[in-house]
């Protein structure tokens, strides 16, 4: 099940509020605290099923809106979209089903339209009956053009769904292919805080109890953002990106302070105070001093912390009192944009003093005058 202690606070509260009246043991407190955790940490680990239904439903906003709507085989509006891909059906309707890619989602533009168009003025259907003896998810139509007769009744009998769109197929499908990247992206949760500081997303990670919390309260006090707090759930996108959201919408945007209990960060510090989602860039690992650990003082060797194939910058950051660690994430996300724009202050300062060393001045001074004649 994994570590729970970091939801205990948030789950007692729950357990007062909605289970007082039961009058449960005590032992049920734990009990109900190892089951809300156990959804929140595994709800978003599971395989993908995303369905045709569920693409017609997907909130998608402004210049990402599909735009879609159901105009026939309503039936089978629960078929599964197994593959994030498109397929323009014009070979099949021309009678070519080899290698034919009836898994994808088949998008139908004015090229199709048109020679379908053409079948019907022939009267001859044969190639869409075979067409439709395959499990296709949906047929989708842009331009808010239409199946004619024959082709809705054919798609009707096999329970396909047919949708439209006013979108243009060249537009469409460049949004359908972001939205399914997104939903079919590798996925991982993780304990941890997620937040934007000068606009680079940090993920800090610790042990239960070491402050991340409370390192990220200070941070919004700042005038910084808060992603996601205990569990953020982290997708892979386009091979490269990691992109951090909040694991659980009921929840989002609140954080669990021991010794005060749940707070809610819009509420209390208005919207400017948090995102829905960033880019993770550098992750912060927060960890109790151990005096007889050494810790990078340079910042020559750079370390890096794997997440779903992809590689982010991590720096350890070790906690004890009188330590101010906000401000210190705060200059390491100020050197990690630097970094970024192709300047690094640790090497600089390391071939700055070799040059130094090198230089006749030096030479004289531990060499003397003699040495070096």
């Amino acid at each position: 099940m994994g570590d729970y202690t970091s939801y205990t606070g948030f789950c007692e509260v729950l357990y007062a509020g909605a289970f007082a009246n039961l009058r449960l043991p005590a032992i049920s407190i734990h009990v109900c605290i190892a089951c809300i955790y156990h959804f929140l940490y595994n709800n978003t680990m599971t395989d993908t099923h995303f369905t045709v239904l569920d693409l017609i439903d997907i909130d998608l906003k402004e210049h990402n809106s599909l735009n879609l709507r159901c105009i026939g085989g309503r039936k089978g509006l629960g078929r599964e979209i197994s593959i994030p891909d498109l397929n323009r059906p014009m070979g099949a309707i021309m009678g070519f089903f080899e290698d034919f890619a009836f898994q994808r989602i088949h998008l139908f533009g004015r090229g199709e339209v048109s020679y379908l168009r053409k079948l019907e003025n022939e009267g001859d259907f044969s190639n869409i009956q075979k067409l439709f003896k395959y499990p296709i998810p949906c047929c989708i139509f842009t331009h808010n053009n239409c199946p004619h007769k024959a082709f809705f009744e054919i798609a009707e009998a096999a329970d396909c769904p047919i949708l439209i769109t006013d979108l243009g197929t060249a537009d469409f499908s460049a949004r359908l292919m972001r939205a399914l990247a997104e939903i079919f992206a590798p996925r991982q949760s993780i304990h941890g805080v997620l937040v934007e500081v000068f606009g680079l997303g940090i993920l800090i990670l610790g042990d239960s109890g070491v402050g991340k919390s409370e390192t990220a309260l200070d941070l919004i006090h700042r005038g910084h953002r808060l992603v996601a707090d205990d569990v953020v759930n982290i997708h892979c996108v386009n091979g490269n990106m990691l992109m951090g959201t909040g694991a659980n919408k009921i929840i989002g945007h609140h954080m669990e302070i021991r010794g005060l209990g749940i707070i809610n960060i819009t509420h209390m510090f208005g919207v400017r105070a948090i995102r829905d989602r960033k880019e993770i860039q550098l992750v912060v690992n927060l960890e109790t001093w151990d005096s007889g650990k050494a810790y990078d003082r340079l910042g020559t060797d750079d370390q890096i912390m794997e997440f779903l194939g992809v590689s982010i910058p991590k720096l350890e950051i070790p906690v004890k009192p009188g330590r101010n660690i906000p401000i210190i994430i705060e200059t390491a996300a100020m050197n990690e944009r630097l970094k970024s724009m192709g300047y690094n202050a640790a090497r600089e300062f390391n071939k700055n003093i070799l040059k130094w060393i090198e230089s006749d001045t030096t030479r004289s001074v531990f060499f003397g005058h003699d040495d070096i004649i």
